[in-house]
């Protein structure tokens, strides 16, 4: 089955944390479940190109990735996903998430072969998500269970 990941949006780091033994859905959140679709080098890689940066800088942001759970947990942990991310999904037009998937499919995390149309309805289905986030000034998430 692979590792299972879910995106999700939340008002705040405290409320992402509860989700840690339930996951997102155990609390009344509404997940994006994708199984091997990471948020460090997958999605890292995502977010460089959309928001037309190197991977090394978008990694550096405080946000990127930041574990909220305990580090010594077994196998699930929450982590935080940048603002920029969330702007930058909830502002991209169909045709532009379209666009880098084309680019994104190409990438070592695909082995250069990923689905640009797997990929851009994955895009379409998280920048749903944070469109709704950043409407209601919520951060987004991931809950990831190995």
């Amino acid at each position: 089955m692979g590792n299972l990941y879910q995106y999700f949006r939340a008002p705040d780091d405290a409320t992402a944390l509860v989700t840690f033994a339930p996951g997102p859905a155990g609390i009344g959140l509404e997940p994006l479940d994708v199984s091997g679709m990471d948020p460090y080098l997958m999605l890292g890689a995502a977010e460089a190109l959309l928001v037309g940066r190197l991977f090394e800088d978008v990694a550096a942001q405080p946000r990127f990735n930041h574990l909220l759970s305990d580090p010594d947990a077994d196998s699930t942990w929450v982590v935080t996903l940048t603002d920029q991310l969330r702007d930058a999904l909830a502002e991209a037009s169909t045709e532009r998430l379209a666009e880098v998937a084309v680019i994104w499919s190409r990438a070592e995390e695909f082995d250069g072969s990923g689905d640009p149309d797997s990929l851009a309805g994955f895009l379409e289905q998280l920048a749903r998500i944070a469109r709704e986030a950043r409407e209601q000034r919520n951060g987004l998430y991931c809950w990831m269970s190995l």
